[in-house]
C-alpha cells in the first residue's frame, strides 16, 4: 500500500482537531504592513529603493545591475562576476574553444583564482573520482522513502551524506574544501538517482538506474545517468554546461546563498549548510520560479492564437499583470529582477546560444514567442502598473525551454539549478565559516501587547 496515503484513524482525527484550533488562531499570524512601516523595518531585508540591505562582504561573487548617483538608482547594463572573472569572458571563452567550463568554474569558486591546464586536468580526475555515492546509498537513503519533490529528495540526501563522513563535524578549510568537492561531484548523481525513483513510484514507470562515468564531466554525466539509453550528443551536453556556469554563483544576498552563510555562522557543518540552501532554493519565490516561468509560458502558448500579432500577446500579458490568467499572483515569471535592471547577462548569453539548438530540435516557434514576451513586457509592466521602472528578461524566462529542449523533464528543472548552485554555497559557506567569527543574528521588533496571566480555570474564550 502508498505509505503516503496510509493514513491512520488517530491521525485524521488529530489533523481534524488541528484545524478547529487553526481556525481559531488565524488573526493572531496577520501582520499589517503599517507595523513595519512605523518601526523603519526592512522588510525582506530590502532598502526602501529596493537594494538589498549589506549584511557582509565577500569574494566569491559580484552581481552589477544598477549605479548609485547622488542618492538615486539609474540602471545599467547588467553584469556577473566570480572571484573577480567577467562570467561573459569565461563563457564566451569556453564556446570559443569548444570545451566544458563547470569544472574550470567550480575551481575559481572554490580556490578563487583559474587554473592551469595542469591543475584543471588534476582537479577533473578528483571530481571523477568523487562522483560516485557510497555504497547502497540510493537503496538505502533514495530508494526506500520516495518523494513526490525531488528538492526535498536532494537535501535530505545531502544531510544522509554526515552519516557516510568519517569527520563530519571538522570545519578546517582543507576538510570543508574535500566535503565540498564531493557535494558537487555527488548531487547531480542523488538528483538523476531520485528521478528515476519518482517516476517507477509516482508514475509506475521502470526503474532505471546508471552509474557515473569517469573522463565525463557534469553536464554529460547528469544527462548519461538521468537518461534511460544514456545517450546525449555534444551540443546537448554543452548547452546544459552553459547553463551550470550561469547558475553557479550569484553573490551573497540571495536567499539561498544567505541561508547557507546564515547557517555556517553558527558553526554547523557543510551538510546542514548545503541542504538548509536546497530547501531554500526550492521555493518558486526562489529557484522554483523556473518552473512557474515554463508553466506560465505553456499557458501563453495555449492562449494566444496568433503568436505573430503583438497586441494578442500584449493583451494576454496584461491580464497576467491583472491576475486574471496565469497563476493569479499578478506576475509575469522570468520578467523582473531584484538586481538587474537593464538586462541580466544570464538571460542574454543563454538566450545567445540556445537558439541554433531550438531551431534544430523544432522549438523555433516557441523561442520566438519568449522573445515576444521579453520584448513587450516592458510596454506592458509600464502601462498597467503605471510605472517608468525598468525591466528586463532574467534567466528563468529561457531556462525552461532550453531544458525542455534538452529533454529534462520539468520536475528536474530546480534540481538542476541546485546542482549548479552548490558551488557557489560551498565557496561562501567556507568563506563564512573560515572568515567570520560572528553569528548572524538579526533583530526582530515584537508588536504584541503585554498581557496579565489568568488562571486557566478563570479563562474565557469570548474575553481571550
Amino acid at each position: 500500500m502508498n505509505y503516503l496515503n496510509n493514513m491512520s484513524e488517530q491521525e485524521n482525527r488529530a489533523r481534524e482537531t488541528l484545524g478547529k484550533l487553526i481556525n481559531e488562531s488565524r488573526d493572531h499570524y496577520s501582520i499589517p504592513a503599517s507595523a513595519s512601516n512605523k518601526a523603519y523595518i526592512k522588510r525582506g531585508l530590502r532598502e526602501a529603493d529596493g537594494t538589498g540591505v549589506i549584511a557582509g562582504v565577500t569574494r566569491k561573487g559580484n552581481v552589477h545591475g544598477y549605479i548609485i548617483s547622488e542618492g538615486e538608482r539609474i540602471p545599467a547594463k547588467g553584469e556577473l562576476y566570480y572571484c573577480g572573472y567577467n562570467v561573459e569572458d569565461l563563457v564566451t571563452a569556453f564556446m570559443e574553444e569548444g570545451r566544458f567550463g563547470f569544472e574550470e568554474t567550480v575551481y575559481l569558486l572554490l580556490f578563487g583564482k583559474l587554473p592551469t591546464a595542469d591543475q584543471l586536468e588534476q582537479f577533473d580526475s578528483v571530481m571523477d573520482d568523487c562522483r560516485f555515492l557510497p555504497p547502497r546509498f540510493t537503496e538505502d537513503i533514495i530508494m526506500k522513502a520516495p518523494s513526490p519533490n525531488i528538492m526535498n529528495k536532494m537535501a535530505t540526501s545531502t544531510l544522509a551524506l554526515y552519516s557516510y563522513d568519517e569527520n563530519p563535524e571538522d570545519n578546517s578549510l582543507d576538510n570543508m574544501i574535500r566535503q565540498s568537492v564531493e557535494l558537487i561531484s555527488r548531487l547531480p548523481i542523488i538528483a538523476a538517482h531520485s528521478y528515476a525513483v519518482y517516476r517507477n513510484f509516482f508514475k509506475n514507470k521502470s526503474l532505471t538506474l546508471h552509474n557515473p562515468s569517469n573522463n565525463l564531466c557534469t553536464a554529460e554525466n547528469f544527462l548519461r545517468v538521468l537518461r534511460s539509453n544514456k545517450a546525449y550528443t555534444e551540443e546537448e551536453a554543452k548547452l546544459l554546461d552553459l547553463c551550470l556556469v550561469l547558475h553557479a554563483e550569484h553573490g551573497g544576498g540571495n536567499n539561498s546563498t544567505f541561508t547557507t552563510r546564515v547557517i555556517s555562522s553558527a558553526g554547523s557543518d557543510t551538510y546542514s549548510a548545503i541542504s538548509s540552501a536546497i530547501c531554500s532554493l526550492k521555493g518558486p519565490r526562489h529557484g522554483g520560479a523556473n518552473i512557474k516561468a515554463q508553466q506560465m509560458f505553456d499557458e501563453i502558448r495555449e492562449n494566444v492564437r496568433n503568436r505573430k500579432d503583438d497586441g494578442e500577446i500584449k493583451d494576454y500579458l496584461r491580464r497576467i499583470l491583472r491576475g486574471t490568467a496565469g497563476d493569479g499572483s499578478g506576475l509575469i515569471y522570468g520578467m523582473g529582477h531584484a538586481v538587474y535592471t537593464m538586462s541580466d547577462p544570464r538571460a542574454v548569453m543563454l538566450k545567445k546560444y540556445a537558439q541554433h539548438l531550438a531551431e534544430e530540435k523544432g522549438y523555433g516557434d516557441d523561442f520566438r514567442l519568449l522573445e515576444a514576451v521579453e520584448r513587450l513586457s516592458p510596454e506592458v509592466f509600464c502601462d498597467v502598473k503605471k510605472t517608468t521602472k525598468p525591466i528586463c528578461a532574467n534567466v528563468d524566462l529561457y531556462s525552461g525551454l532550453v531544458y525542455r529542449m534538452l529533454g529534462i523533464p520539468t520536475e528536474m528543472f530546480t534540481p538542476l539549478f541546485a546542482i549548479a548552485r552548490v558551488a557557489g554555497w560551498c565557496g561562501h559557506r567556507i568563506e563564512e565559516a573560515v572568515g567570520n567569527n560572528k553569528i548572524i543574528r538579526p533583530g526582530y521588533k515584537c508588536i504584541s501587547p503585554v498581557n496579565p496571566y489568568i488562571s486557566i480555570s478563570e479563562r474565557d474564550e469570548e474575553e481571550l
